[in-house]
């Protein structure tokens, strides 16, 4: 760690820096790191009181306040910097960016590890908030006013309130974040919704077409009990959401045999920790159907298909153009 390779790191990651001299003059995310490396050092050789006073001294002078126990690796930069709080417990990798507002809070009052541990690349944007002894993956993205409460894996990008993977791997390794483009966790449980509706239409349209009377005449008293069964499921909201389970797109199955009905749950997460909730919520509901008497819940292990929805995005991005090229040759003509 040196005051050149900061000088060359805020060249690195702010295009608005002219010269060394207002670099070195005009950025209180500079002063702030240099002035906990002097706050830590007394820190970490229990000169409490004198390190506490040091880092007064910053947060009076820059705005940013750094516990001088919180560890802080190297070419780590804060832009513009006022409102940056960063807890005793925190630990802050290498390349790391943080806009102004960041808060690496902790989450209960036992002296033990209670902040975030950021490491190598990660990105966090103006205004978000990480709390806890969580840890957010390297080369991850936060998105700006994001509330992320639990661990992020590498590489991926979180946004909302509370922060929810957007996207699991991000597609480059650049350290900006494009507001304008961050994806939409609530859109693709929409198009999932939609898309597994579709098949679901398409699939009862061909059983008609091709079963005789009496067959066909069961299978529409089965999709009739079905469609009940989700009805009725719409009560079951997911906490972590606030979203019924069916919008949600949580039920990936229901099949039936007689009155016995077994529902197939796809879960947002490998790990959830309310599926025994929901899963007596669920067949509560369901036990409530005329017709029901034992009803199976089963949670199956499959995270959800990312790759499905980005293919799914292609698609419609290809026929909007189709149908805007179309439009415009109309009008041409």
């Amino acid at each position: 760690m040196s005051i050149r390779e900061d000088i060359q790191t805020a060249f690195a990651k702010d295009p608005a820096a002219k010269s060394t001299l207002e670099v070195v003059t005009c950025y209180p995310g500079l002063h702030a790191i240099w002035m906990h490396r002097i706050s830590h050092f007394l820190w970490t050789h229990n000169l409490f009181f004198f390190a506490r006073f040091c880092s007064h001294i910053a947060r009076f002078l820059t705005g940013v306040e750094i516990h001088p126990g919180a560890k802080i690796g190297r070419r780590f930069f804060i832009d513009h910097g006022m409102g940056v709080v960063i807890g005793e417990t925190a630990e802050v990798g290498d390349d790391v960016l943080m806009y102004m507002g960041t808060v690496l809070g902790g989450t209960n009052l036992e002296k033990k590890k209670r902040h975030p541990t950021v490491e190598d690349g990660v990105v966090i944007g103006a205004g978000s908030i990480i709390l806890g002894p969580i840890t957010i993956g390297k080369g991850a993205k936060v998105g700006a006013g994001s509330v992320v409460v639990r661990s992020v894996p590498p590489g991926t990008t979180v946004v909302g309130v509370p922060g929810r993977i957007a996207e699991p791997e991000c597609p480059s390794t650049k350290t900006d974040l494009d507001y304008g483009n961050l994806p939409d966790p609530m859109l693709r449980v929409v198009s999932r919704l939609l898309d597994r509706q579709n098949r679901l239409e398409e699939k009862l349209r061909s059983l008609e077409r091709s079963l005789p009377g009496p067959e066909a005449e069961r299978i529409k008293a089965d999709l009739a009990k079905e469609e009940m069964i989700r009805e009725a499921l719409r009560d079951v909201i997911d906490p972590e959401v606030g979203i019924d389970i069916v919008d949600l797109g949580l039920i990936k199955e229901i099949i039936m045999d007689g009155n016995r009905v077994e529902v197939n749950l796809v879960l947002t997460s490998q790990a959830c920790p309310l599926v025994d909730h929901l899963t007596e919520q669920v067949k509560r509901r369901v036990e409530e159907i005329p017709g029901v008497v034992e009803v199976d819940v089963r949670v199956l292990d499959e995270p959800w298909n990312w790759d499905r929805f980005m293919e799914q995005q292609i698609l419609h991005e290809k026929l909007e153009k189709k149908l805007e090229k179309e439009s415009v040759a109309k009008t041409a003509g």
